[in-house]
């Protein structure tokens, strides 16, 4: 399931960071703590690695 903007984007590369233990948990934000506890590595990486070309910058945009 590809990340549907930007900002999705950046949120799971933050998460994917501290469950490969490069930054700490309790240093990400709430959206990214979310995905952090609810997503596997492997999900995290399919939305972290979504081209950006194209995306809004949130959702909603």
């Amino acid at each position: 399931m590809p990340a549907k903007s930007k900002a999705q984007q950046k949120a799971a590369g933050a998460a994917l960071s501290a469950k490969r233990g490069e930054t700490k948990p309790s240093e990400l934000h709430e959206s990214s703590k979310d995905m952090y506890d609810s997503m596997s590595e492997k999900e995290l990486e399919e939305f972290a690695s979504t081209q950006r070309k194209g995306k809004p910058q949130k959702k909603g945009d």
